[in-house]
């Protein structure tokens, strides 16, 4: 009987084919080895930068123009690979000139559907941990020892003042916070500048009664996981302490209440000038690299509407709403029906408001027990934990899955949780709520990533929607503000004491504008969203997110942020290309995305 031809026999085969086509520069070999359909998602090991090829004329292109400097080496599989639906499933590891790498290979008839390559160290500058951490205490006499307080105290008086950060971060929340400590790890001295007074108070001065949406195995943050008995869904206040405990914990160089003014390249020295007001002081920092980690979101969309300025009660936007406790048995209008306005809507009612909410447009809506069990649970879960897939692992995983194909992955996962909660639906459609799944029916992750918004991860206030208990008036806008009342479009006028414009950010790269020039915003273009040409997210298509995380088109400029997942997982790549960067290694970057969008 003829022995079977398993999975990890079907990759070993196949690397050892790719190892020997890139040994001897053979790339019509190297390309034939992938299918007619086929996906390399590059995280800087091979481009220097965070890049999707698709098919095999751009990954012809791709190894033309990288082979020679890349010189890769090494490729060995990672444990047993898997066969599942015709599709074998394996990890490996490989080598190029500089680093080290992971990767996650996917065949179909025996060539190349998908390939993930990412760098996991730079060599000769790995991270001083297991057996290479140092030893800490100094054994022995030595007259004139400082003691590690002292050396930590010298380092937080001279970084940024006699002595340079080679990196300034500006912004510390959850993004410039993962990265920080990143780049501590990797030896790179670096600022984290932020406005507000204590790490964590990006959460903390948010509405009293939120939560992360998104459950704990997803949500750690670098080297140091939440404890086991860490709450599934923390609160605000929770995140925020921990925040705080982490920056000390992993001694970054946080400089609070420290607003930056403005910043300029200066091409004499090759270094960036960074204005900031620190401790009643101007102080100007310079760094070689500078990153902007302020979130996903510009200013606030606050809208203009005739007659606000009439107004004799409250109005603010979602970011500065604080409190709901204020407002028993006032009348409140928010306007907006997505994730801010469902919690916002949800607190007011359990406080004792009179609540209406206006919906401008549709809204998906995910329970969050079918998010946790159809799309999340896989990956991020106890469950996971359980199957051998720690976040890293899931990370990878998740990473593996080209943007071009990732919505036929998740249409399947909506189609099934329109199935189990039809019942729910349906109700809140009988209430007038406007619901949609997505462009393309591939919900909530996809709608994340086209446009950032569009969607509420249901926790309750919906059922408030769906009984009546919080009003609702959708399909309309507030057309008119008066002293004590709105008048929607429909005609429909509302009493109201508050107004709540949960209406949303503008585009990241105001801050840009802001900050530098109007110019180097309109060099960086529009921050966030594919180009898959569905509402928000015009084309064309760029398969990856813009401008996030890798070179942008002004040089020493990068972008940072996103929830904490991809704080987390990001950090690591844009870690790394900075570190690169001072070492002198060379980082010749392949794939540079074109601007199509300014805004």
């Amino acid at each position: 009987m003829q022995a079977q031809y398993t999975a990890s026999q079907q990759a070993a085969d196949w690397l050892a084919a790719f190892a020997a086509t890139l040994d001897r520069r053979d790339i019509d070999a190297a390309v034939g080895l992938f299918g007619d359909e086929s996906y390399w998602r590059d995280l800087v090991s091979w481009t220097w930068n965070i890049k999707t090829v698709e098919g095999p004329a751009q990954i012809r292109d791709l190894l033309e123009h990288t082979l020679a400097q890349v010189k890769p080496s090494a490729w060995a599989l990672d444990g047993e690979a898997t066969e599942t639906d015709g599709v074998v499933e394996a990890w490996f590891t490989f080598e190029t000139a500089v680093a080290r790498g992971k990767g996650l290979l996917r065949l179909k008839g025996g060539r190349c559907w998908t390939l993930l390559t990412t760098m996991v160290e730079l060599k000769g500058f790995e991270e001083k941990k297991g057996e290479r951490r140092i030893a800490g205490a100094e054994h022995g006499v030595h007259p004139g020892r400082k003691t590690w307080a002292e050396l930590r105290a010298e380092e937080q008086a001279t970084l940024g003042y006699s002595v340079q950060p080679d990196v300034v971060v500006i912004g510390g929340g959850q993004g410039g916070i993962a990265l920080g400590a990143r780049l501590r790890r990797l030896g790179v001295p670096t600022i984290i500048v932020e406005k507000n007074a204590r790490a964590g108070d990006s959460w903390r001065n948010r509405y009293k009664s939120l939560c992360l949406h998104d459950p704990v195995w997803y949500d750690h943050l670098p080297y140091m996981p939440f404890p086991d008995d860490w709450p599934v869904f923390a609160p605000k206040d929770k995140v925020g302490d921990w925040l705080e405990a982490y920056t000390k914990i992993m001694e970054l160089n946080y400089w609070s209440s420290t607003l930056a003014k403005n910043c300029r390249w200066d091409e004499a020295s090759q270094r960036w000038e960074v204005t900031v007001e620190r401790e009643g002081q101007t102080v100007v920092l310079r760094p070689k690299e500078l990153v902007i980690a302020l979130g996903v979101s510009g200013y606030a969309n606050v809208p203009k509407i005739p007659g606000a300025e009439t107004f004799l009660g409250e109005q603010h936007h979602s970011s500065k709403h604080t409190s709901s406790e204020p407002y028993r048995g006032k009348k409140c209008v928010v306007l907006g029906s997505n994730n801010s306005a469902h919690d916002i809507c949800a607190a007011l009612w359990e406080n004792g408001a009179d609540v209406t909410m206006v919906q401008r447009s549709s809204t998906h809506i995910a329970p969050s027990a079918a998010l946790m069990e159809l799309a999340l649970g896989g990956l991020y879960s106890e469950q996971a934990v359980k199957n051998g897939i720690d976040h890293h692992k899931g990370d990878l995983i998740f990473a593996s899955v080209p943007y071009k194909i990732m919505h036929t992955f998740h249409i399947p996962v909506y189609e099934e949780m329109q199935r189990r909660e039809a019942d729910f639906y349906a109700r809140l459609e009988k209430a007038g709520f406007i619901l949609d799944f997505g462009a393309d029916g591939s919900g909530l992750f996809m709608k994340y990533l086209r446009r950032g918004s569009g969607y509420y991860i249901d926790v309750g206030a919906s059922e408030l929607v769906a009984n009546g208990s919080v009003k609702l008036k959708s399909g309309v806008n507030i057309e008119r503000i008066h002293p004590r009342s709105v008048t929607l479009t429909d005609g429909t006028e509302l009493e109201a004491d508050l107004i709540v414009y949960a209406t949303g950010f503008g585009s990241m790269n105001h801050w840009l504008a802001d900050l530098i020039s109007p110019e180097a915003a309109d060099r960086v273009g529009k921050v966030w969203g594919l180009g898959s040409d569905t509402p928000k997210d015009p084309g064309p298509w760029e398969g990856e997110l813009r401008n996030m995380w890798k070179p942008t088109q002004v040089p020493h400029l990068w972008i940072h942020g996103g929830n904490l997942h991809q704080s987390r997982h990001y950090s690591q790549f844009l870690s790394l290309q900075l570190k690169a960067r001072m070492a002198g290694i060379p980082t010749p970057v392949y794939g540079q995305a074109e601007v199509h969008h300014l805004r």
